[in-house]
């Protein structure tokens, strides 16, 4: 299981919007930059023109970086894979690490963040790859792989049942950067604001360059790379959305020419092959979305719906191929009244 960057998956209308429509006393400003490995823009309303939130923003990156970024090679998540036993867990990690255990055991294991050393073999991880991965290989790596291996005592220290038990957040980290940078917006009162990281998104308010809800546009997952079409139009306020998919991500053995889709399934070590092209989750908050959108692309269909009748403020809209190559849409009853009726 995986959720690495994908390129911009989501069109945040609000980028593409003249400002002609804009009230004359609304003061919108927008940061975009590069973070988490991929672009971000965020906009939100402000009382005074010098008024700019983007040093803010970059501390949150860096501060969750350095707590659960595989990539950095200090941060806590890379110190604890590289098997060192005095770090002491701060609050951004000891969150991830409490939402993945309740997801993980909500999708009956189908999501799991310990399939790090599986990320890196593969291909899609910090680490180099295994060329030509074979079976025996992959089976060796599923030896410790599970996030039963994993506790965290009550001095905040993870301890794993095998040294080589390695994390990756990065199926939720962006969405939980997202929800820190929302909370620092309403710690500083802003009303209406749009957070967009590599496609996840959160939003407050409405937007008010036009003085309607935030609109956002999902891309069709039947196309080619250099093209863009979108599948539906929905509006989100006060919500938070996430989307995965199997389509633009995917590595080429160099030995072998396979291509591998970039996200795993960690019942069986290897990169997921299944009907489903998509999927977009609608929740209270972005870390939710994020680590669903994900677990629903490994799970089973049937298993997805069945969890999806159950969960509360989840909402998902779920693209696949049937049996015929024809393409099916599921929707939830939650995310079909955001749908703006063409």
């Amino acid at each position: 299981m995986k959720a690495v960057t994908l390129p911009l998956y989501l069109c945040i209308a609000f980028l593409l919007t003249s400002c002609v429509d804009k009230p004359k006393d609304v003061i919108m400003q927008t940061n975009t930059g590069f973070a988490l490995g991929t672009t971000y823009a965020i906009q939100y309303e402000i009382s005074s023109e010098d008024e700019n939130y983007s040093e803010d923003i970059e501390n949150v990156f860096h501060e969750v970086n350095q707590s659960i970024s595989a990539y950095l090679p200090t941060s806590d998540i890379s110190r604890i894979n590289r098997g060192e036993k005095d770090v002491v867990i701060d609050d951004y990690f000891k969150t991830v690490y409490d939402f993945s255990r309740e997801v993980y055991e909500k999708t009956d294991g189908y999501f799991d963040p310990s399939v790090g050393a599986l990320v890196n073999a593969w291909g899609f991880g910090p680490e180099k790859p295994i060329n030509n991965l074979n079976k025996e290989q992959v089976d060796s790596i599923m030896t410790f792989t599970g996030f039963d291996k994993v506790k965290v005592t009550s001095e905040r220290k993870v301890v794993k049942d095998h040294p080589s038990v390695t994390f990756d957040f990065n199926s939720l980290g962006k969405g939980y950067a997202i929800d820190l940078i929302g909370k620092m917006f309403d710690e500083k009162g802003i009303k209406n604001y749009i957070i967009e990281v590599g496609g996840e998104i959160l939003t407050k308010g409405k937007n008010t360059h036009k003085v309607k809800k935030w609109t956002v546009a999902i891309d069709s997952p039947i196309q080619n790379a250099d093209e863009r079409q979108y599948i539906e139009l929905i509006t989100l306020e006060n919500k938070a959305m996430a989307t995965s998919g199997n389509y633009r991500k995917f590595r080429v053995d160099p030995e072998t020419g396979d291509h591998y889709v970039h996200i795993l399934n960690a019942k069986t070590g290897y990169p997921m092959k299944n009907n489903v092209l998509s999927v977009s989750v609608v929740a209270d908050n972005c870390m939710k979305a994020d680590a669903y959108a994900t677990a629903f692309m490994v799970m089973p269909y049937e298993k997805t719906k069945e969890l999806l009748s159950k969960l509360k403020d989840v909402d998902a809209y779920v693209v696949s191929k049937d049996e015929y190559g024809n393409i099916q849409k599921y929707t939830t009853k939650g995310f079909q009244d955001l749908i703006i009726k063409k």
